[in-house]
């Protein structure tokens, strides 16, 4: 099972939904770095369920400690470690349901690859994982910022209504995190037609990365933005990928997608930013623009047709605590695969320059 992610900053989660804690070991954070737990729990605190009538409500408080590789308050160089302790696990409400594979979620091809699986909301397929990437993403962050690079994820869209305005400073005043706050309402209810009707929706988070340099990412297999699509996609809830004008170009003109270049002073810029940000896998100093597709979350109260362990026709109804939608979560998960992305071409650039 593949559990690891970077070359660099490399980072190794474990743990499952329903175990006693799940966790993260990074290693590659470089020495001397001021941190301590409050600079992880402002991110986990955007991730944990319970926030809102819009998510789930299991109620946990995500409480990260630091293992090791800390002292006196900095870094050492020693691999990081986090935990972060299961609090509010039910694993009854799987109890009818163990022996059936749940629509929409991994139980039948965990069951087929490894002849065995964790029925208690998926183990490790749960998106309770993406918690350890949230607290590793905190952490490259921060070394991002001392970089003066930047990352602000917000939900673009929910069931088809659409931000119209890009206003940053409303993200964390909204319950399904949109950029504006009069769409954010129209999403909201949209949420909640489906919650009330036992259903869930999808949609879009977009992120942006400001203050990148021009030269990260390599030209042929570790394009920038092939990692930054592998990344994201391994995101559970994750169902497509796409930058700057994404699908969109295939109905462009090569005239009118093209960005052309003119000078700022001594720096190369583009009058658009068709590209995202990223020509050739290699960052050009624009923004990098980033869309995710977010899939329906797959646990829904209705009944449904599936098969069970024993390979016979069965009916299944999921219940529990889960999210109508998944966006606003979402949200702090895109952020923190793209700063470990980032960070880690950041350190393969620095490298390639010794």
């Amino acid at each position: 099972m593949s559990n690891s992610f970077g070359q660099i900053f490399r980072i190794t989660t474990f743990g499952e939904s329903h175990g006693p804690a799940v966790g993260v070991v990074i290693d590659g954070v470089p020495s001397n770095l001021a941190l301590n737990e409050a600079d992880i729990q402002f991110d986990l605190d955007r991730r944990r369920p319970g926030q809102s009538k819009v998510t789930t409500q299991r109620k946990e408080s995500d409480k990260v400690e630091i293992l090791t590789g800390i002292f006196e308050g900095k870094t050492t160089g020693a691999p990081l470690t986090m935990l972060i302790r299961n609090e509010d696990q039910r694993a009854k409400d799987y109890e009818e349901i163990k022996n059936m594979f749940r629509p929409g979620h991994a139980d039948y091809t965990y069951r087929v690859k490894y002849g065995n699986r964790d029925y208690r909301g998926g183990g490790r397929a749960s998106g309770r994982e993406t918690a350890c990437r949230v607290a590793a993403g905190a952490v490259a962050k921060k070394i991002l910022r001392d970089q003066k690079i930047n990352i602000v994820a917000y939900t673009l869209a929910i069931g088809g209504i659409y931000a119209k305005k890009k206003d940053f400073s409303v993200i964390e005043k909204n319950m399904v995190r949109a950029p504006d706050m009069e769409a954010a309402e129209a999403m909201i209810a949209k949420v909640e037609e489906a919650r009330k009707s036992c259903d869930s929706i999808g949609g879009i988070v977009e992120a942006v990365v400001h203050g990148c340099p021009p030269g990260l990412g390599e030209p042929i297999y570790d394009k920038l933005n092939a990692r930054l699509a592998y990344a994201l996609m391994s995101i559970g809830a994750i169902r497509g990928v796409e930058f700057g004008a994404g699908f969109a170009a295939a109905g462009m003109s090569g005239s009118r997608h093209n960005d052309t270049f003119y000078l700022d002073g001594d720096r190369v810029r583009t009058r658009t930013n068709n590209a995202g940000g990223i020509l050739g896998g290699i960052s050009t100093g624009e923004d990098i623009v980033v869309r995710a597709a977010v899939k329906p979350a797959s646990s829904i109260a209705q009944k449904q047709q599936t098969v069970s362990n024993d390979l016979k026709a069965a009916t299944i109804e999921v219940k529990g605590r889960h999210d109508p939608c998944i966006c606003p979560r979402v949200v702090p998960v895109v952020e923190a695969m793209t700063a470990i992305v980032l960070v880690d071409a950041v350190m393969m650039q620095k490298a390639l320059k010794q």
